[in-house]
């Protein structure tokens, strides 16, 4: 006879407080989160293209590959603001990092000659605040318009205690489209060839953590003028350029060999990413005009030179290689649609192990 243990049915019971709890109550308001995308979609609606099949509200947003594509090879990038945003928060600017992040990553994928197709963006903040977050999604709006992208739809994410009041995160990807025969890797330049440099609106997206550093060191006033009528604050805040309605032009013309976008790592550590191994960018910095915002961090961080050269632009945001014979015709041709260009360098033949971009 075997042993036989009691077992009694419970059933679980749940309390009712006196005061019942709602989303909103835990930090979450979802019609902020409305709201916010009512406020953006005139704004997301001057960026659509007819390849756009579906507009902001969806679970997904539908983009077919135009027909005039024989052989399209869709090409990808990611990026974020960084800690840019850092002073966009101390200095209430929310109206231009939109720009930032739509730029970081539209000019990664024009290197490889891909034409921005979409953008979705990353919106994340323990409270939202809709009017700061209708400007920043109102810069995105403004930079996919201004490089001919479609805003298709994003992520806005209310997540409380994850940041401080009044801070917020950023991310986004693009994707574009290329002609598979047309595919920019770099593998043709040669020695020879010549290195334009495209104007830079400042500092753009990388270099924030010394930018920062520099501004708690020297403790400047940042509201003083500083560039003509441009203040400081100004200067530090202009947002990333974008270059693919140039550069597009620019290529429906003229074979473009390679092209680097200086973000992080400066110009020294990112050309080397587009050129053959046997090659390298003879760089002269007195070619350009760097920026006075250049000179003042430099100084105010008494930062040497070629650190300056692998963290900051310093005044040239995008690198293009052409033929010699193209040289000329590339110049005037983005003088014509209002590019600042100069003639930077030359590529010539690597001797031995030595980096592959000298900057002097």
């Amino acid at each position: 006879m075997g042993l036989e243990f009691p077992f009694r049915k419970r059933e679980l019971k749940l309390s009712t407080p006196s005061n019942s709890l709602s989303y909103r109550d835990a930090g979450v308001d979802i019609d902020a989160g409305d709201q916010l995308v009512e406020n953006i979609k005139p704004f997301a609606k001057r960026t659509m293209r007819p390849e756009v099949l579906s507009g902001i509200g969806g679970f997904g947003g539908l983009v077919e590959i135009s027909k005039k594509f024989k052989e399209p090879v869709l090409v990808s990038g990611t990026d974020g603001v960084g800690t840019k945003l850092k002073l966009a928060f101390e200095l209430n600017r929310h109206d231009t990092v939109g720009i930032d992040l739509v730029a970081m990553s539209v000019n990664d994928i024009l290197v490889q000659g891909a034409e921005p197709l979409f953008f979705l963006d990353y919106f994340a903040c323990g409270k939202l605040d809709v009017p700061a977050a209708t400007e920043v999604i109102k810069g995105i709006a403004k930079g996919c318009e201004d490089s001919g992208c479609a805003l298709i739809g994003g992520e806005t994410a209310e997540m409380p205690g994850m940041y401080p009041v009044g801070e917020y995160d950023l991310a986004g990807f693009a994707v574009g489209v290329v002609e598979k025969s047309k595919i920019i890797t770099g593998e043709h330049i040669a020695a020879g060839d010549v290195v334009l440099g495209l104007a830079s609106n400042g500092a753009h997206s990388n270099g924030y953590s010394l930018v920062r550093k520099i501004i708690e060191r020297s403790k400047p006033d940042l509201n003083a003028k500083f560039d003509g009528e441009r203040t400081l604050a100004d200067c530090i805040m202009a947002p990333t350029r974008l270059y693919v309605k140039p550069m597009l032009s620019l290529m429906a013309k003229i074979t473009v060999k390679g092209m680097a976008h200086i973000t992080g790592g400066g110009i020294t550590e990112n050309v080397p990413r587009v050129l053959p191994a046997n090659v390298v960018a003879d760089i002269d910095s007195k070619t350009w005009q760097m920026p006075r915002l250049f000179h003042w961090l430099r100084e105010g961080g008494n930062v040497e030179a070629q650190e300056m050269f692998r963290t900051f632009n310093c005044g040239i945001g995008m690198v293009v290689v052409v033929s010699a014979q193209d040289a000329d015709a590339a110049i005037g041709h983005l003088r014509s649609v209002g590019e600042t260009v100069s003639r930077i360098g030359v590529i010539r033949t690597r001797n031995g192990g030595e980096h592959q971009t000298q900057v002097r």
